[in-house]
Order: structure tokens, then sequence, then C-alpha cells
């Protein structure tokens, strides 16, 4: 998965995000507007967990969104 085309297309590919997390709220997904970073970051919030849990998890939801 490449991050920079998510970036481009985030108006289409946060749906994906909102399904895989859905506690994300539309401007928690407006202000991430594609950045990995700020994406762990607001999982790690929402979700309370630890930054290497977060990292994992959208590892694990690039594996399943390679196209």
């Amino acid at each position: 998965m490449n991050w920079d085309i998510a970036e481009g297309n985030w108006k289409q590919f946060k749906g994906k995000v909102k399904t895989q997390w859905g506690k994300l709220t539309d401007d928690q997904l407006d202000i991430i507007a594609g950045k990995r970073q700020e994406l762990a970051g607001k999982i790690q919030e929402t979700y309370g967990i630890s930054r290497d849990e977060a990292e994992q998890q959208i590892k694990d939801f690039e594996e399943h969104n390679k196209d």
C-alpha cells in the first residue's frame, strides 16, 4: 500500500479506514487526511492502545488493502 496514493485519494480511501476503525470520527479523518503518522496517533488516542499496537494494526490493514 502506498500512502502517497492514499493521501491523494483520501476522500475515497477514508471509507475503508472508517470501516476498520469505526470509533474515528469524520472530523478526525479529515485531520488525518491520509497521513500515516496522524492515523497512528488518532488510533492510539481513540482506542487507548500503545503506539506499537497502533502501528501493528496499520500494518495489518495495509496487508489487507494492497490494491
